[in-house]
């Protein structure tokens, strides 16, 4: 009885051996790769600001009187020294030509007074009496001039004039505001960083900012200043920083997201979604070029900073080297790896999987 069954195990034994070593050999698994490459990267810091316009004023009026031009449109953007606003001026235009004419009285009399001191026939006193006069006349005139300019508000730098509330024949008080001008050109971004990152703040450092109102669109600027005190309560500096803004996209009063670009070195990345976890290490599927086909092994790797999409690589891989970004959870050391595509960036992921599976069916 027992030597029956050992017999049929052997037998069973030897069936079950032959047919693995027939088994025919695997199909090649549909893969997708991506190179290993060499990329620029920055450790981050995060912090939220509020953007400023450059230079920002309010127009005023430092006289009450009627308006009687306005030189402006809303959203018009101005030069310096153009001309915005006008203001009712006819009184002091009455009062300069009479000063003029009191100018030209007092100069004539001057004159008159000379050439009889030339024959000894005036008195010195009288001549200096009447050139004190006719230089009061002068001073009359350039404070008389002094109001109409008053009278005349000039946009005092290059910038985008806001919305007006205000019409001709309006009366403005002294402090009334007119409109609003902004220089966008360039963008002040003030916003607070932990002090523990202090000695890496220095005029020059990257940052992007980047808003939802704005699409998240990104945009690139560096540190002007870093205030010169720390935040007793909160342990912060106060940071500046400049964003070029040459097509007014950014708008004051903004709130910005911003990544502090510090420690920026050249690293080893790689597709986030090549990372194949396992407990408290990573692991990559890189793809092996042997003469019978592209093969793969299961390599361990260090990472560093995750961005965006992309991982930083420590240690495991080396540039020019391929990766198994998809694909890469049904695959096994020493498979062999049919290609569909290198994913460089450049090409539609989505479409090449779809007709993978279009062509399966």
């Amino acid at each position: 009885m027992l030597r029956g069954c050992l017999l049929m195990l052997v037998m069973l034994g030897g069936v079950n051996v032959s047919s693995y070593a027939a088994a025919p050999a695997g199909k090649p698994k549909h893969v997708i790769v991506a190179p290993v490459v060499l990329k620029e990267i920055s450790d981050r810091v995060e912090a939220l600001g509020t953007a400023r316009a450059n230079e920002s004023v309010n127009i005023t009026s430092n006289v009450a009187e009627k308006i009687k031009e306005i030189h402006f449109e809303d959203g018009q953007r101005v030069k310096a020294g153009e001309i915005l606003v006008v203001l009712n001026n006819a009184e002091e235009q009455a009062n300069l030509r009479q000063a003029e004419a009191v100018r030209g009285e007092r100069k004539l009399a001057l004159d008159r007074l000379l050439q009889l001191e030339e024959r000894q026939l005036a008195a010195e006193d009288v001549i200096d009496r009447t050139r004190l006069e006719l230089e009061q006349a002068e001073a009359s005139i350039t404070a008389i001039k002094a109001r109409i300019s008053d009278r005349v508000i000039r946009a005092p730098f290059d910038g985008v004039v806001g919305l007006r509330d205000i019409s001709v024949g309006a009366l403005v008080e002294t402090g009334d505001l007119i409109a609003t001008l902004d220089d966008t050109s360039q963008i002040k971004l003030d916003f607070s960083v932990p002090a523990m990152f202090l000695s890496e703040l220095k005029p020059g450092l990257k940052i992007r900012a980047r808003a939802s109102a704005l699409g998240n669109k990104a945009f690139s600027g560096e540190v002007k200043s870093v205030d010169s005190r720390v935040d007793a309560v909160t342990r912060s500096v106060q940071v500046r920083a400049i964003l070029a803004n040459p097509e007014g996209s950014i708008i004051p009063g903004i709130l910005m997201q911003i990544d502090l670009l510090r420690n920026t070195r050249q690293a080893i990345v790689i597709p986030e979604a090549a990372l194949l976890p396992l407990a408290d290490r990573q692991y990559v599927m890189v793809r092996v070029n042997k003469e019978g086909g592209d093969t793969v092994e299961k390599r361990p790797v260090q990472i560093g900073i995750r961005m965006p999409g992309q991982v930083e690589i420590l240690s495991g891989l080396s540039v020019d080297e391929h990766v198994v970004t998809h694909g890469n959870s049904k695959i096994r050391p020493g498979d062999v790896l049919d290609v569909m595509a290198v994913d460089d960036g450049s090409i539609d992921i989505a479409t090449i999987i779809k007709g993978q599976k279009n062509k399966g069916q």
